[in-house]
């Protein structure tokens, strides 16, 4: 049974950081694209990062280029997101998804992502 696990959202003023973390279960990373998505109140949900079956490929929204890094542990089976100088507007549910892909060394965050996490709370505010 596919699980994902989300953890590490919390209340933190602006210019602060966070590191999420997206635990996994069921599957192990080599054989699923692993995305984080972020949704605010009133807004659309949003891709945000994703990284790749071999860590070959990183993506990430325009938005959060040069602050937010994803990374995984593979001995671990988790999936991290880490969030520095953090914004007003990376307020959000932060949610982690799997998505099945044939492509080892590549991710894009457009893709149907199969398994979703009930994600986690990040509030930035002082």
């Amino acid at each position: 049974q596919v699980q994902l696990v989300e953890s590490g959202g919390e209340l933190v003023q602006p210019g602060g950081s966070l590191r999420l973390s997206c635990a996994a279960s069921g599957f192990t990373l080599d054989t699923y694209a692993i995305g984080w998505f972020r949704q605010a109140p009133g807004k659309e949900r949003e891709g945000v990062s994703c990284i790749s079956r071999y860590d070959g490929s990183k993506t990430y929204a325009d938005s959060v280029k040069g602050r937010f890094t994803i990374s995984k542990d593979n001995a671990k089976n988790t999936v991290y997101l880490q969030m520095n100088s953090l914004k007003y507007e990376d307020t959000a549910v932060y949610y982690c998804a799997a998505a099945t892909t044939i492509h080892r060394k590549m991710c894009e965050m457009t893709w149907i992502y199969e398994y979703w996490g009930q994600g986690t709370q990040v509030t930035v505010s002082s």
